[in-house]
């Protein structure tokens, strides 16, 4: 089994080359406090854009005008009618790239999660008279083959139920930044992104509760594990969602992840390559590490960086992925020796003690992400440590306001 391990060494460039390089920040309507950066005479920031933002404030200001001028028109709604037999429909030029569960959830509002996954799984729907998976995406001229489907209730637009209200508060608590398109929640640790076997409550069933007058509920743009906290990206509208995953997709997304692992990674700055393929049991779900050419075998690219130290036991580090793998970070960190603390599925040292006052949580945050804005600017969010993680950093002396070197990390 191999692993590669590159230092980095990025091109050097000037102060103003790299200002010109990287997007102002477009402001958003709602935030929850203030983003750590650099302080005042101190360190500096972590990304470039927050220099120029300071140095040109009248032209971050400017864009949201400019971005008002270019918004299309509003969407037609989509009508859902009940198929009580089968049908085949083409897909359109607006549906053109669209995966196959958000084709369904688009042409048929209400219509149930775990009723779009059953269809597809049973291959009950085709593609061009093939089985496909939900998360394929389609072709303008396709010709789809639609079963019987069973609607839920139509939501009434009106006045929430108690419940209802209550996870709507919970969202709201949740939220990073918002505006009419998108939405950054921080998402706890412990809360699933989409439903399972026996799951009962996700972000994905609580965004129901935000359903508009034309029956569209926001939509999830990426995932993150269950037990990892931190920035989450959601659509609020299907314009956002096309140009959201397009973002990530070409990768001009950027994440940044924190963790704490035991040791002290060597290089301190480096790249992790390897392919990853995915290995499944009637209990649990795993990626192991695989060679080209296996099968289900997809190549994965971390960057990682360590941020500070706490002796020679345990480490902060700073991870930029490349590519988005089922559990990539934690799958890499393992490979080179250094899983994360706390992770149940990957965490392979023998006989090794977690320091006393920690908590045997995973140890990963979705830390920062960087997006372009679907209708210009940029969308920057930053989620603060959850509670597990801070007491961790306060018993280990960790400095949370530490300069992140990972932004040295090349954008592949």
């Amino acid at each position: 089994m191999s692993r590669r391990i590159k230092r980095m060494n990025p091109k050097p460039r000037s102060r103003d080359e790299r200002d010109d390089a990287r997007p102002l920040k477009a402001r958003s309507a709602k935030k929850a406090g203030p983003r750590p950066g650099g302080k005042p005479g101190g360190k500096p920031p972590r990304f470039a854009g927050e220099r120029a933002e300071r140095r040109a404030p009248e032209r971050a200001e400017r864009r949201p005008a400019k971005a008002a001028q270019d918004r299309p028109a509003p969407e037609k709604p989509v009508e859902a009618l009940l198929p009580t037999k089968v049908q085949t429909v083409i897909v359109t030029a607006d549906e053109n790239n669209m995966r196959v569960d958000r084709f369904l959830e688009a042409r048929f509002p209400g219509l149930s999660f775990s009723h779009i996954q059953r269809v597809v799984r049973k291959g009950e729907l085709r593609v061009d008279g093939k089985r496909v998976d939900s998360k394929d995406r389609l072709e303008e001229g396709q010709s789809v083959r639609i079963p019987p489907l069973k609607l839920d209730a139509p939501k009434v637009v009106g006045e929430l139920s108690e419940a209802a209200q209550k996870t709507l508060k919970a969202l709201k608590e949740m939220t990073i930044w918002e505006d009419d398109d998108v939405l950054v929640l921080n998402k706890p640790a412990g809360l699933a992104v989409q439903g399972g076997s026996g799951m009962t409550r996700h972000i994905d069933q609580m965004l129901e509760v935000m359903r508009d007058a034309k029956g569209q509920k926001p939509r999830l743009v990426h995932r993150i594990d269950r037990e990892t906290s931190g920035c989450l990206l959601i659509a609020k509208t299907r314009f956002a969602a096309s140009h959201l995953t397009g973002a990530f997709r070409s990768r001009s997304a950027r994440k940044v992840y924190w963790a704490l692992v035991p040791g002290l990674p060597k290089p301190k700055q480096g790249r992790i390559s390897t392919f990853l393929a995915k290995e499944e049991s009637e209990d649990d779900t795993i990626m192991r590490i695989a060679q080209h050419g296996d099968e289900g075998a997809s190549h994965a690219v971390t960057y990682y960086a360590v941020v500070e130290t706490a002796g020679n036991k345990l480490t902060w580090v700073s991870l930029k992925p490349v590519t988005g793998r089922t559990h990539q970070l934690r799958a890499h960190m393992a490979h080179i020796g250094h899983p994360i603390i706390g992770d149940p599925k990957y965490f392979n040292i023998e006989n090794w003690e977690l320091p006393g006052g920690l908590q045997n949580r995973l140890h990963l945050l979705a830390r920062r992400i960087v997006i372009p804005h679907p209708r210009g600017g940029v969308i920057d969010a930053t989620a603060p440590l959850p509670p597990h993680m801070q007491q961790s950093w306060n018993l280990l002396g960790l400095d949370a306001s530490r300069f992140d070197p990972i932004e040295n990390a090349p954008e592949e």
